[in-house]
């Protein structure tokens, strides 16, 4: 038999930008050509994309359009803040004194000084009006008349009851009888539209006209 001699070959790949040296290698045969790859590398080292945009007409005008709108919009929150401002200026110069240098504040702080001045007069206004009222239920209110002549021999109607009473009923009842001689006046007190002395129906006429409510 004829013994056959196997012969190993080894693929180098020469990278000249990296350094390395490629080609056949083996111990029992060498290739006579050598295979290079070259790479080139790309003019930019990070690829960047460039997007041209093209407006036409049409887009230019709706542009045109809506900045339009938006300084029309923000002309008229202008006019609206300095009409707000004029305003307030004029409600400024109502409460500001004029000619003096003074500022809000201090304007505020004497009105709040006045507030409570005025709260203090208030408080005894309402003091004096609850006495007064205390007093007022002492006072004569009510009061009722009643004419009549007792004797037959007497004109007119000249004698009389009256009776003169508080808030509550409490008060006198005065009668007068008149007659050709003589004149008599009687008075007696009453206590809540009642009194310990006998009344005639003159002055007890008189003490319910007294107590009727007022229409």
């Amino acid at each position: 038999m004829r013994g056959r001699t196997r012969h190993r070959c080894g693929l180098a790949i020469d990278a000249r930008d990296g350094g390395a040296v490629c080609g056949l290698a083996g111990p029992a045969c060498t290739c006579s050509g050598a295979v290079t790859l070259r790479h080139r590398r790309l003019k930019h080292s990070v690829p960047g994309i460039v997007a041209a945009v093209t407006l036409d007409e049409r887009t230019l005008s709706l542009a045109v359009l809506v900045l339009g709108a938006l300084l029309i919009a923000l002309a008229i929150w202008v006019a609206l803040l300095q009409r707000s401002e004029a305003t307030l200026r004029r409600r400024l110069r109502r409460v500001l004194p004029e000619g003096e240098a003074t500022s809000l504040d201090q304007v505020l702080d004497g009105q709040a000084q006045r507030i409570e001045g005025l709260t203090h007069r208030l408080d005894a206004l309402n003091k004096l009006h609850h006495e007064l009222e205390a007093i007022t239920q002492r006072t004569i209110q009510k009061v009722g008349v009643v004419r009549y002549n007792p004797f037959a021999d007497a004109g007119g109607d000249q004698s009389f009851a009256i009776a003169l009473l508080d808030s509550q009923g409490t008060g006198i009842v005065v009668s007068s009888l008149h007659s050709r001689t003589e004149t008599r006046v009687f008075a007696k007190p009453v206590q809540a539209g009642r009194s310990r002395y006998p009344l005639s129906d003159e002055e007890q006429d008189a003490i319910r006209k007294a107590l009727a409510p007022t229409p």
